[in-house]
């Protein structure tokens, strides 16, 4: 599976430049501004793909990891593959960001956002190659 400069461009456009700060603001509390934001993110995309298939999947994984917010999951999750004794293990601690407490809240949110943009990259570069 490769990645190509078009599809972080596209990505990036979608997901940044064309994401209205009610959008980014709501998506995880409330369907209305997910869905804006999905269908506005889903428009690049028709530039690199006719394929309904892959513009289908690039859209609903991008609801889904933007809705619930998957990538919070993802890195409270990864950190039992191998825990340090100190780890709060309890959701509740970890919930906003993924991290717990004793990580400064600027690095929990950036690397959130991190893990955030590989899995969308990852799924638009899936869907291109294998349905597009």
């Amino acid at each position: 599976m490769f990645v190509t400069a078009d599809q972080i461009l596209i990505h990036a456009i979608g997901d940044f430049v064309l994401q209205s700060d009610w959008q980014a603001n709501n998506k995880t509390k409330s369907w209305w501004p997910a869905l804006a934001h999905v269908f506005v993110y889903g428009l690049p995309w028709l530039l690199l793909t006719t394929s309904p298939a892959a513009l289908a999947f690039i859209i609903g994984t991008h609801l889904v990891i933007d809705r619930w917010r998957i990538a919070r999951h993802i890195s409270w999750a990864k950190n039992f593959l191998a825990p340090p004794s100190d780890w709060p293990s309890e959701w509740k601690a970890c919930e906003a960001t993924g991290y717990g407490p004793e990580k400064p809240l600027w690095m929990s949110v950036w690397l959130m956002i991190i893990v955030d943009q590989i899995l969308h990259v990852a799924c638009n570069a899936f869907a291109i190659r294998y349905l597009g």
